[in-house]
């Protein structure tokens, strides 16, 4: 019995080494709490599939997206445990490391009616992180330096002010062409398995 033990040891060394080899995670926004970088770090294994992230308090929202069609967000929403803005697009997902992931949506909402739509779902107020371009951000749950990477949240940027006139589709022939803002949620690691229960 101590050769299969002894090979997932092996194996977990081996992804462990592999992972602090590969550069820096990206920090797609700047963010005023925690490090202005990522950490190195000897990571463990991602968490299955079936675990989800810890769930902040705000609750999802409604089923409808304010232009009253039908938000094809709830599920992801569901998953990671903060709202989407409804007519958002995934653009794609980034490991932030120890166990947390970088979203990144594209709106064609105005960032002015996305600032209010997070301030009434997540019923707090957040704070601007810069004025130009403009950065808004909110607080989704307590920052904890052993456990994480970056503070759990949602950060919106106003692209329009880019000399692109907005953040561009990266997904070819994608529409819109450009984005004006930009979402990103970082999302809390998955609790940690609880204890086996003793006999």
């Amino acid at each position: 019995m101590r050769k299969p033990a002894f090979a997932v040891a092996a194996a977990l060394v081996f992804v462990t080494i592999g992972a602090s080899a590969q550069p820096p995670a990206p920090q797609p926004f700047p963010t005023t709490n925690g490090p202005s970088t990522a950490p190195p770090s000897r990571q463990q294994p991602p968490p299955p599939a079936s675990a989800s992230p810890a769930r902040s308090q705000a609750q999802p929202p409604a089923t409808t997206a304010p232009n009253g069609q039908p938000d094809q967000n709830a599920d992801l929403a569901a998953k990671l445990g903060v709202p989407v803005y409804p007519s958002a697009q995934l653009l794609g997902s980034y490991d932030a490391g120890r166990g947390q992931t970088f979203y990144l949506f594209g709106s064609t909402a105005a960032f002015n009616d996305l600032v209010a739509y997070y301030k009434s779902v997540l019923k707090q107020g957040g704070h601007m992180v810069f004025d130009a371009p403009a950065t808004y951000s909110f607080e989704v749950g307590k920052f904890d330096e052993d456990t994480m990477a970056f503070p759990p949240g949602v950060t919106i940027k106003d692209f329009q002010s880019e000399p692109t006139g907005g953040y561009p589709n990266p997904k070819p022939g994608g529409q819109p062409a450009v984005f004006p803002s930009v979402i990103q949620i970082v999302t809390a690691p998955a609790p940690a398995p609880a204890p086996p229960a003793g006999r």
